[in-house]
């Protein structure tokens, strides 16, 4: 007879739990708001409990558990596909829990209650629902991209290319908690928005030399705006190499090349004639070809005129898309050191630029200063990054604050494969 009555107990208490969803159309919640009015939305909470299946709960707003008929809820545990367990907390009294992260949408959770009844009676009962699916789902291209090496320069800024336009500064600031940023060492970063579809990160100060860092998109079916949600996880893992800084200075028609804070060589050469000047300001290296065709009539110089040019150029390192690079111009051999004759690139011997090509790598530093040319464009030509001063670069972030990427020592190996052993 005991067992028949625990039994019963347990059914009175157990059956009595639904979840409950906010009525569409209640004001939208940040994450952590309590619950709205709300309408029952049921779902299938174990074999202890029917309840009809196939309604799909709003993603956007929060989640209720309750206990009816003086019930009180001990413990609500709601875990996505993914393992990850949605916060929550429940209401003083015990007779309601409410989530206080968001569901993801699109996706399967698992529901794991246990309540009593407040006269001995006690049970436990799980069951699932899912999300409704996504309808418009803004995914992400991520850059460095994978093709290289897997070895950067402390320069290279993180970039972030999304497939729609995202304007709404309250939807912005949800694409930037749906990226993250771990490396060992930690720094200090923050993430900048050139446009309404790309947005950049880049530390305070130049990555450490030998970091590991990794960069994700990783809040599937997370809601960005309304209607909106993130898309498909995406992430890059890579290596900083050493600290690769090139001053050329175009004054003293001087090229000094440091490693790790040490000068290695120092090298003659000439930089943009007056018409012509180099820019001026940091610029990261974006590519290397041991071979170039360059010509003129890409940089608007007119075929056939005195300034016009055609020739295959060896050892050339890219530092702006337009068309500038460090690379052997042998010859101007008589001018370097001397005198700034080119159209914009810095120019020195084969010998010379075959070294400094050999010695450098995508996302290393090279800087000019005292030329006659304007200031290198921090987006749009390149990598200018790093000519935007700290406070400039906070105020283009929709959080407005910096970001720590220090992480659990796993974080390199989770979701993308371990961070490469380079």
């Amino acid at each position: 007879m005991s067992g028949t009555r625990s039994l019963v107990r347990r059914t009175a208490v157990v059956a009595a739990l639904t979840v409950l969803g906010p009525v569409a159309g209640c004001s939208s919640q940040s994450e952590g708001s309590g619950t709205a009015q709300a309408a029952v939305q049921t779902v299938d909470a174990g074999p202890l409990v029917q309840l009809p299946g196939g309604t799909a709960v709003d993603p956007s707003q929060p989640l209720t558990v309750t206990a009816e008929n003086g019930s009180r809820l001990t413990d609500v545990t709601v875990t996505g596909a993914d393992g990850r367990v949605v916060t929550g907390e429940l209401a003083a009294d015990q007779h309601s829990w409410h989530s206080t992260g968001r569901l993801h949408a699109g996706t399967t959770y698992t529901v794991r209650v246990a309540a009593d009844n407040g006269h001995g009676g006690r049970g436990e009962a799980s069951g699932g629902f899912s999300t409704t699916s996504p309808a418009d789902q803004v995914t992400a291209a991520l850059g460095p991209d994978s093709s290289g090496t897997g070895v950067y320069g402390v320069g290279q800024p993180l970039t972030v290319k999304l497939s729609e336009k995202v304007e709404e500064p309250a939807a912005r600031a949800e694409v930037e908690r749906s990226l993250k940023v771990v490396s060992q060492p930690a720094v200090t970063g923050a993430w900048y928005w050139v446009d309404s579809t790309e947005l950049h990160f880049r530390p305070q100060e130049y990555w450490p030399a030998g970091a590991t860092v990794k960069l994700s998109y990783d809040r599937p079916g997370a809601l960005i705006s309304a209607g909106r949600y993130v898309g498909e996880p995406v992430s890059r893992s890579f290596r900083i190499g050493d600290r690769v800084e090139a001053l050329v200075d175009a004054g003293a028609h001087e090229l000094t090349y440091r490693r790790n804070g040490q000068v290695v060589a120092t090298f003659p050469v000439t930089t943009g004639k007056p018409g012509f000047s180099t820019r001026n300001g940091i610029k990261v290296v974006l590519g290397q070809e041991s071979v170039v065709r360059m010509n003129g009539e890409t940089i608007g110089i007119e075929k056939g005129s005195t300034e016009a040019y055609d020739l295959e150029v060896h050892w050339a390192t890219r530092v702006t898309w337009s068309g500038e690079y460090v690379h052997a111009a042998p010859w101007s051999v008589g001018s370097q050191g001397v005198e700034n004759v080119s159209h914009g690139c810095t120019g020195m011997s084969t010998d010379n630029a075959k070294w400094f090509f050999d010695q450098t790598r995508i996302g290393d530093i090279v800087q000019v200063v005292n030329s006659l040319g304007a200031q290198m464009e921090p987006f749009g030509n390149g990598f200018g990054d790093w000519n935007v001063d700290w406070p400039t670069w906070l105020k283009h972030s929709a959080l407005g604050q910096p970001v720590s990427t220090a992480g659990p020592a796993e974080a390199g190996a989770a979701d993308g494969g371990a961070l490469p052993q380079i």
